[in-house]
């Protein structure tokens, strides 16, 4: 079966955008939707604890979504992840839209924003639900 790619996109590919992957990849998986989902970080933290943010591996284990033993490290976005996939979405316009105008200009007008806040302005049990609702709302869509 030939797959679509969707590509999420935050800051650190560490928390709100390994969440959006991994949930798509679950839900589409399931339901037989030839959709995939990659992400990437437009600036991401070397500093960060580990491969994935514990909060989004709370997360999903609470929706029954196991992680793979070996779970990658965030990847900085580069320009041939955006010629790969047929749709984007940054999950926060205000934080992602100046980093996708300033690095990658020529495909800020295929990128879908949402407005899901990091942790500096909304906990994860407000921001996760809200990519969670976001997520199956794309889902609809792309699958229509």
């Amino acid at each position: 079966m030939n797959h679509k790619t969707v590509l999420f996109l935050c800051t650190g590919n560490y928390y709100r955008s390994r969440f959006a992957e991994l949930l798509f990849n679950h839900l589409a998986a399931v339901r037989g939707i030839p959709w995939r989902a990659d992400s990437r970080g437009l600036d991401p933290d070397p500093l960060n604890a580990g491969p994935i943010s514990g909060h989004t591996r709370r997360a999903l284990q609470r929706l029954g979504i196991s992680l793979d033993e070996d779970v990658r490290f965030p990847i900085c976005a580069l320009e041939d992840d955006f010629h790969g996939c047929h749709h984007i979405v940054a999950v926060k316009e205000a934080e992602h839209r100046p980093l996708v105008e300033r690095w990658f200009p020529s495909f800020t007008e295929r990128v879908e924003f949402w407005h899901v806040h990091d942790l500096d302005c909304a906990g994860p049990e407000e921001a996760l639900p809200q990519l969670e609702r976001l997520v199956g709302d794309l889902l609809e869509r792309l699958a229509s």
